[in-house]
């Protein structure tokens, strides 16, 4: 075996090296579309419990690996997971989404956020990755995540989803000086959390800034690339070889703006044509995606030449192949199935 093959399929793109092929996992892999995970959430029905006993979590994670055989099984957990370590307690209702009650609506509340101690507060994260890297060996990169800063904030002010994050605005228009410490809080926990991720397994982190593309480009300037670079710098600085993407879902307008943050790969949503991307985003910054989730609906042969359009548009250096959102809950599994398998099986084609 040479030195490249005890490396990982999906490490190895992400650090640049070019390949026949690229990459292929999918966001949100591991959940609902999947008969196997149904069937184990039937019978385990606390979101959380499926997330943080790390039983539970493993199995998650590894039932699109043993499936499909992507090349990259990501951690089967929630962006809040941290947030009761800071003080910040959370809930996720089945029908309804996160809950967070308290919603952080006062400077006191903000100054009165615990220390983040990942090691005390998240052990079963480390027990999570650890036995992911274990059992996937080199057939597979294992993939953290964690969410940036200003969707933390969005959920933890909002204290559920929105439509219109009319409260999280209010308190950036009105009280930014406010709103900047509870990010900045954030921002320094959330890079502590990566690199508690990295020491215990994970070879790539994905940060998901999901609420970011609701922003103006001046006001993503101001309260959201700030805090992703504050995390990619403090992370560079000790885990220096780890690639970090960053994906926002309808980020067409701050594409340029998500380069900035340091992060290694964007991962692009579908309202971007991927050959677009690339020149926009230039030559140095890796892509992930952006095949739309609904093509999984579609025939055999429609789900094969989006792939290939997305391939040839992405070129053959640093693209890992995604979907632009996660796997829709209805995706008949045969499509996912098909998806991973033409991915995985058309060089060829793709060379041609």
């Amino acid at each position: 075996m040479t030195g490249s093959t005890q490396v990982p399929y999906l490490l190895r793109a992400a650090r640049g090296e070019i390949l026949e092929r690229p990459p292929v996992w999918m966001m949100r892999q591991a959940g609902r579309y999947m008969k196997v995970y149904r069937d184990l959430r039937d019978r385990y029905p606390s979101f959380r419990d499926r997330s943080e006993k790390p039983e539970l979590a493993i199995e998650i994670s590894l039932q699109p690996f043993r499936a499909f055989q992507p090349d990259g099984v990501i951690l089967f957990s929630d962006i809040l997971t941290p947030l009761p370590g800071l003080g910040i307690p959370f809930d996720i209702v089945e029908s309804r989404g996160p809950i967070i009650d308290p919603p952080i609506r006062s400077l006191e509340q903000i100054r009165q956020l615990r220390p983040f101690d990942p090691e005390e507060s998240l052990p079963f994260i480390r027990q999570i990755l650890q036995a992911l890297r274990q059992e996937v060996g080199n057939q597979a990169t294992v993939l953290g995540f964690v969410g940036a800063p200003w969707t933390l904030a969005a959920y933890a002010i909002e204290g559920k989803s929105s439509k219109d994050y009319t409260v999280i605005k209010s308190m950036a228009f009105n009280e930014p000086a406010m709103l900047h410490e509870f990010l900045g809080k954030l921002a320094d926990a959330i890079a502590t959390y990566v690199r508690y991720q990295i020491d215990s397994g994970a070879q790539v982190v994905q940060m998901f800034d999901s609420w970011a593309g609701q922003l103006s480009p001046q006001d993503y300037d101001t309260f959201a690339l700030p805090y992703q670079q504050r995390i990619v710098q403090q992370v560079k600085e000790t885990h220096p070889d780890t690639p970090l993407i960053l994906y926002i879902s309808g980020s067409a307008g701050v594409l340029e703006r998500m380069g900035k943050s340091g992060v290694d790969i964007v991962s692009v949503d579908w309202t971007v044509d991927m050959a677009e991307a690339r020149q926009r985003l230039g030559a140095n910054i890796g892509v992930q995606g952006n095949v739309d989730p609904c093509a999984l609906f579609g025939s055999k042969e429609f789900i094969r030449d989006r792939i290939l359009d997305t391939i040839r548009k992405a070129g053959r250096s640093k693209h890992i192949l995604n979907l632009g959102h996660g796997i829709l809950p209805n995706t008949p599994e045969e499509n996912a199935a098909f998806f991973f398998e033409t991915a995985k099986h058309v060089n060829q084609l793709i060379l041609a």
